[in-house]
C-alpha cells in the first residue's frame, strides 16, 4: 500500500464489520472494567506484547489506532504515544541511561534536549558528547561504552543533512542503536527505519496534527529495540488524551496534501528570497547550494515548509527583530507545522561549531496562505529595514 493510501485506510478500527463510522470511535476512559479477575490478569499479561485495554493511562482503542497508523507509515514494530515531542525524546534518552555510559548526540538536535542532558543525564553519570551536525565525525567519537546515538536530520533551524545509512552502518558495527528526531519529515517524507535507524521520534504537535491545537510525541521502534518503551509512560506518569489522539488522526488524513502544499509554497518563497540583497545565506535542503543536498534528494521524498535566512553583515539582531515585527501574515510564535505562517528571530544552539560571528538568523514556517500575499508581506518588511 502506498503511503498516501495508508494515511486514508490505516488506523480506522475494524473495517470488516457490516456497519461502522468513517472515523475510529473516540474512547475516553481512565478505568477499564473486566468481567472477572482472570480477565483482568489476562489483559495485564497481554499488554506486555500487544495493544490491549488494561488501564486508561496506557491508552484506549483510539490511541491504539494512531499507533497502528504511524507504524504503518514508518514501518515500525510498535509505537508509543507521549504528551509532547520533548517527552518522547526524553524517554528515549532515559531508556538507555545508566551510570558510566556514553551517548552521542548530533549538534543540530532540538535545543531543549541539551537541557535534559544537563539536568538529568549528567547527574546520573551519563557522559554526553556532541557530534558535528552532519555526524561526519562519528567514527572518531565512538567509545567502548557508547550506548546510544541520537540525531536529527534535517537538523533543527539550519537543516543539516546526515547520511543515515552510513551512520547506521557504523553504529551497528559497534552494536549501538540509532535514534532520530524525525519531526521535520513527520514519518512521511523520510522513512528512517528503512535506512537502518532503530528509533524514530516525531512531535505530532507539528505536521501530523497540522492545526496548532495539540501537543503530542510519538516514538516508533523496531522489534530489536522495543524493550521498555511501552512501560515508560506509566512509570513516569505520562498519558495521552484520546481527544488529542483523535485530532491527530483526523489531521493525518490530509497529511499528504498539506505537506506538499507547504513544500510548494516554500519553494516559491525561496525563489523570491534568492532575489533579496539583504540575505547572505538561505538554509533550505532543496537548494543545490545546501550542504549534502545530494543526500537529502536521495533519501527524502520532499521538504517541509521550514526556511531559515541569515542576513548580510550590515544587519544586526535589532534589524532582524524590526523585520519580523513588520510582518503581517507571519505570526511570531514557537512551534511550526500548522496552517499559519510563522517567523522568529533565532540563534541556532550549536557547540560543535562557532556561530557567534554569524547571523542574525530568521526562521520561517511557510503556512498555507496564498504565496502572493506572503511575498508582498516579506517585501514590505524587507523595505522597512533597507539600508
Amino acid at each position: 500500500m502506498n503511503s498516501k493510501t495508508k494515511l486514508i485506510h490505516c488506523g480506522r478500527g475494524d473495517q470488516s464489520v457490516e456497519a461502522r463510522s468513517v472515523n475510529p470511535v473516540l474512547m475516553r476512559a481512565s478505568t477499564i472494567l473486566f468481567k472477572d479477575h482472570a480477565s483482568w490478569q489476562k489483559h495485564k499479561e497481554l499488554r506486555k506484547t500487544e495493544r490491549v485495554l488494561s488501564y486508561g493511562a496506557r491508552g484506549t482503542t483510539t490511541n491504539f489506532e494512531l499507533e497502528k497508523l504511524i507504524c504503518a507509515l514508518e514501518g515500525g514494530y510498535r509505537a508509543q504515544l507521549f504528551p509532547t515531542g520533548l517527552a518522547a525524546l526524553a524517554m528515549v534518552l532515559l531508556n538507555y541511561a545508566s551510570k558510566d555510559v556514553h551517548f552521542l548526540i548530533t549538534d543540530a538536535i532540538y535545543g531543549p534536549v541539551r537541557t535534559i542532558c544537563e539536568l538529568f543525564l549528567e547527574k546520573i553519570g551519563v557522559e554526553v558528547d556532541f557530534l558535528k551536525a552532519d555526524a561526519s565525525d562519528i567514527e572518531e567519537k565512538i567509545k567502548p561504552n557508547t550506548k546510544l546515538i541520537l540525531c536529527e536530520s534535517p537538523g533543527s533551524i539550519l537543516y543539516e543533512i546526515i547520511d543515515l545509512p552510513k551512520l547506521c552502518k557504523i553504529a551497528h558495527a559497534h552494536n549501538i542503536p540509532v535514534a532520530i528526531d524525525n519531526t521535520y519529515s513527520s514519518g512521511y517524507f523520510l522513512n528512517p527505519l528503512e535506512l537502518g535507524v532503530d528509533i524514530s521520534v516525531i512531535a505530532a504537535t507539528k505536521y501530523l496534527s497540522g492545526h496548532s491545537d495539540v501537543t503530542m510525541g510519538i516514538v516508533v521502534v523496531n522489534e530489536k529495540e522495543w524493550k521498555n518503551f511501552n512501560r515508560l509512560p506509566e512509570v513516569f506518569g505520562f498519558t495521552t488524551s484520546p481527544d488529542d489522539v483523535y485530532l491527530v488522526l483526523r489531521g493525518m488524513r490530509t497529511l499528504d496534501i498539506r505537506m506538499r502544499a507547504h513544500e510548494k509554497s516554500a519553494d516559491e518563497i525561496v525563489e523570491f528570497l534568492q532575489s533579496r540583497k539583504e540575505i547572505k545565506t538561505i538554509f533550505y535542503p532543496k537548494l543545490k547550494s545546501h550542504p549534502n543536498y545530494e543526500i537529502f534528494m536521495r533519501d527524502h521524498k520532499g521538504a517541509n515548509g521550514m526556511i531559515t535566512i541569515e542576513f548580510i553583515d550590515s544587519y544586526d539582531k535589532d534589524d532582524a527583530i524590526k523585520f519580523v515585527d513588520k510582518l503581517k501574515y507571519f505570526s511570531i510564535g514557537a512551534s511550526w507545522g500548522g496552517y499559519e505562517s510563522l517567523a522568529t528571530v533565532t540563534t541556532p544552539p550549536r557547540t560543535a561549531i562557532d556561530l557567534s560571528t554569524r547571523g542574525p538568523f530568521v526562521r520561517f514556517h511557510i503556512g498555507l496562505e496564498d504565496t502572493k500575499d506572503l511575498i508582498a508581506d516579506l517585501t514590505q518588511a524587507f523595505d522597512s529595514i533597507k539600508k
